[in-house]
């Protein structure tokens, strides 16, 4: 993963004639989230972290902060205008956030995550692309203050910063509470259907939670990834988040750890470790828990979230750099593995 850069004024601004044209995030309504991971979500009306809340190492920007916002009155300014100031507004907010607490890659985690071929051919050379961001409430975004703050939204954010002429399409399709059982429910009709490019399938927190049986978690997995292969699409798994409330778990938490890893070995797919990714967040660069997890000692933050999705980007855009210097990484090196 490259290291994190922080956005320019020319940036921002190429990526924003870009957005008028593009479609950014589809998610459900950021209202209907789980409360603590586990069962249903909450009551319609109920609303993720308040914009004040301090657990995150900063507070995202808002409109009236955006840098270059037009002063002009807003009832004056069109469709096509109001979507720059909108992409100003990310942009700034994706600088701010890691003003304070820098969103640095792993040292303690092999970098290199492997190859995404299916996505990152189509993004050479200029194709459509859509992006599925499958999983239960941190996809869903719960602990972020507003929706554009979920990491599906960062990651899309960041990618039409990175690819600013590209129709690059974020998907959200978390829901609060579930885990694999429920997931392979709607897989095919809210994941294969919509014929995706590539499925970010964050899974197994609530499996540890739940005491759910790790084995058949995995078989869940492997058959889930082996037909989302068949539909053409690349894979990343991501582990459970290194948070109190899973390290309460932590035997429970190690097993489903080993065996999403060993169904990516087995099916020759990508695994993001956010659990050690975070975990080093904490021991290796001495941040606080409370600086990337919320209150219930187990969501992220707007911070965790947005260095989440920037780590997570940067590797698709390498991946992206590979393919366009003719560069083959065997399938079997696709995964991280600790060093």
């Amino acid at each position: 993963m490259s290291n994190y850069r922080p956005f320019c004024r020319s940036t921002w601004l190429v990526a924003a004639a870009a957005v008028t044209a593009s479609v950014l995030v589809t998610s459900p309504l950021h209202a209907q989230v789980a409360r603590g991971d586990q069962h249903a979500a909450l009551p319609e009306g109920a609303k993720s972290q308040p914009a004040s809340d301090k657990s995150g190492p900063s507070t995202p920007a808002n409109s009236s902060s955006a840098a270059g916002a037009d002063q002009r009155d807003p009832g004056q300014k069109g469709i096509a205008g109001k979507a720059i100031d909108k992409v100003k507004e990310v942009a700034k907010s994706a600088s701010d956030i890691f003003h304070r607490v820098p969103c640095l890659p792993p040292k303690g985690v092999a970098k290199t995550m492997g190859s995404l071929p299916h996505v990152a051919s189509k993004l050479a050379a200029g194709q459509p692309v859509t992006i599925i961001a499958f999983g239960s409430s941190s996809t869903q975004g719960y602990g972020s203050s507003a929706p554009e703050f979920t990491y599906p939204n960062r990651l899309a954010a960041q990618l039409h910063r990175q690819y600013p002429g590209a129709d690059i399409r974020v998907v959200n399709r978390g829901k609060g509470g579930e885990d694999a059982p429920e997931m392979m429910r709607r897989l095919q009709t809210e994941v294969i259907d919509a014929h995706p490019d590539l499925v970010i399938w964050q899974v197994g927190t609530n499996a540890v939670l739940r005491d759910l049986d790790p084995s058949e978690t995995g078989k869940m997995v492997e058959d889930g990834v082996t037909r989302i292969q068949a539909a053409g699409a690349d894979v990343v798994l991501v582990d459970p988040q290194y948070s109190p409330r899973v390290n309460e778990r932590a035997a429970s938490a190690s097993k489903i750890i080993r065996l999403l890893n060993r169904v990516a070995e087995l099916r020759h797919v990508s695994i993001f470790p956010r659990f050690e990714v975070m975990r080093e967040w904490h021991e290796k660069q001495s941040i606080p828990i409370d600086s990337f997890v919320i209150a219930d000692g187990l969501h992220m933050n707007d911070w965790g979230y947005a260095c989440f999705a920037q780590l997570l980007g940067d590797d698709i855009i390498k991946s992206v750099g590979q393919i366009k210097l003719g560069v083959n990484v065997p399938a079997d090196v696709r995964t991280y593995r600790p060093m």
